[in-house]
């Protein structure tokens, strides 16, 4: 069964990039974007497991801070040419909260 953790304020993620939640099955990175859309992706890249909360966020997209590959925020899944993904958490906003489904 899963339940909603409250990670923090929307405005305690710095807007074009990424708050880190510590769980038991590993950091997940909690990210913003310039519309202010959240998502949360397992924090590791799905080419060399890179710290994605640390790379460059744009439109809808991360790119990882070691080698230049970008992820789609949405859905997890590495940017054509590059094959891969990582997995992707369920994030909701309600009154500028920000929860993520663990």
């Amino acid at each position: 069964m899963s339940e909603w953790l409250k990670v923090c304020t929307l405005e305690e993620i710095p807007r074009l990039g990424a708050r880190v939640v510590q769980t038991g099955k590993g950091d997940i990175a909690v990210f913003r974007n310039a519309g202010d859309e959240v998502f949360a992706l397992k924090d590791k890249c799905p080419h060399k497991g890179g710290p994605l909360s640390q790379g460059i966020v744009y439109d809808r997209r991360v790119a990882c801070p070691l080698h230049g590959w970008s992820v789609h925020l949405d859905s997890g899944e590495a940017v054509a040419p590059d094959k891969g993904c990582t997995h992707r958490h369920q994030v909701k906003v309600e009154d500028s909260v920000v929860y993520l489904q663990v």
